[in-house]
């Protein structure tokens, strides 16, 4: 039995990561609009204690409060050549285990290790087609301070940003400063410190969302976030720009409980949808967010967020490239999309534009042919 299927799809969601139950919701929501379109799902839920189950498509999000459903069926993830996952047999003897078939993966993991290249190089040893950023990319845009590097080096317009760290001087003179997690999504482990020495003794406090550094930037009270949605398959498209809005009595930067915990994630927490943009400054941000798409090889929906400010300054912040739902609260209106479109599209794309390819053209032994013993180049 081979492991594809060119009409079944995959759809992976969960993960250890603090993301995990928004991770949830898109993935069920991802397959519904498979389902509906008539799509066969193989529906992966990935515990936050890193196991594998096969779930059942249709399932409900409270039956994942206490881990993997009922009935769920435990996989392995095979990271070679002609791997993917198996169904997974108890003892030493397994036999032959049956594969799970699918014609490519619907990556629907928020943060951790199925955002940050962890899982893309896994599936990329399996040969697993699937969607979203490739393994460097998406390492590259997890790290806050690569990110800041390379889409400054590219001639964008982006906050200077410092690694937190025993020593380090600020970015700018003055605070207040935004102090982030290093490698994280864009909600956690956020805060405002208004001096240097607070931001470096928060550093050492240490905690879930710092242990692997922090960055510091100046935090500009009067920006606002603007949020766009970006894909380049089939066509390079955006969606309508947002402009998030802070709950009455928030704190003073927009965090996971605004973003996630109103019902219905991003879609149901304060926003102007459209968002009112000067043209200059709609056309300037569209050409930015296009830029960055470009710049990192986006693949699947992507949301870029700015910085904006009043008197029409902005910068680019960060890149999220597996949204909340998909990011398909923001295909409507001149940019309307059904989750079913976003999600096929990005099916497709994933078959079309491998993530990774390999070649061993060179490798032709001359260089073995030529050399010396082993003993004799230790010495």
């Amino acid at each position: 039995m081979s492991a594809t299927d060119a009409s079944t799809i995959g759809v992976i969601f969960g993960g250890p990561s603090p993301e995990h139950d928004v991770s949830i919701l898109t993935g069920l929501q991802a397959s519904r609009a498979l389902l509906k379109s008539g799509h066969p799902v193989q529906a992966i839920y990935w515990t936050k204690g890193e196991r594998f189950f096969l779930v059942d498509a249709e399932a409900e999000a409270a039956a994942f409060l206490d881990g993997a459903p009922a009935g769920a069926s435990e996989l392995r993830l095979v990271a070679q050549p002609g791997g993917g996952f198996y169904l997974a047999k108890p003892g030493l003897f397994r036999g032959r285990e049956r594969p799970v078939q699918m014609s490519a993966l619907v990556n629907c993991c928020h943060g951790g290790p199925g955002e940050d290249g962890t899982l893309q190089a896994a599936l990329d040893m399996a040969g697993v087609p699937y969607t979203g950023p490739g393994a460097s990319t998406a390492n590259l845009c997890m790290d806050k301070l690569a990110f800041g590097a390379v889409v400054g080096a590219a001639g964008l317009p982006c906050l200077p940003r410092k690694l937190v760290a025993p020593g380090t001087q600020p970015p700018v003179k003055d605070g207040p400063y935004i102090v982030k997690p290093r490698f994280g999504g864009s909600s956690l482990g956020i805060e405002v410190v208004d001096k240097w020495p607070d931001v470096l003794r928060y550093a050492e406090l240490g905690g879930p969302h710092s242990a692997r550094g922090l960055v510091a930037e100046p935090y500009n009270a009067s920006a606002y976030d603007i949020q766009v949605a970006v894909r380049v398959h089939p066509s390079l498209s955006l969606s309508l720009f947002e402009r998030p809005l802070r709950s009455p009595g928030a704190g003073p930067i927009l965090g996971y409980a605004d973003k996630y915990l109103g019902g219905e994630g991003m879609a149901s927490a304060p926003r102007e949808l459209p968002a009112r943009l000067a043209p200059a400054l709609d056309k300037q941000l569209r050409e930015a967010a296009a830029s960055v798409a470009l710049l990192l090889q986006a693949r699947g929906v992507w949301r870029v967020d700015f910085l904006v400010e009043e008197a029409g300054s902005w910068w680019v912040n960060e890149v999220n490239t597996i949204p909340g739902s998909l990011a398909k609260y923001l295909w409507t209106g001149d940019a309307a999309l059904d989750m079913a479109t976003l999600v096929t599209d990005m099916v497709a794309e994933a078959k079309l534009r491998p993530s990774a390819q390999w070649s061993s053209a060179g490798a032709d032994g001359a260089a073995l042919r030529s050399a010396a013993s082993i003993a004799s180049k230790l010495g």
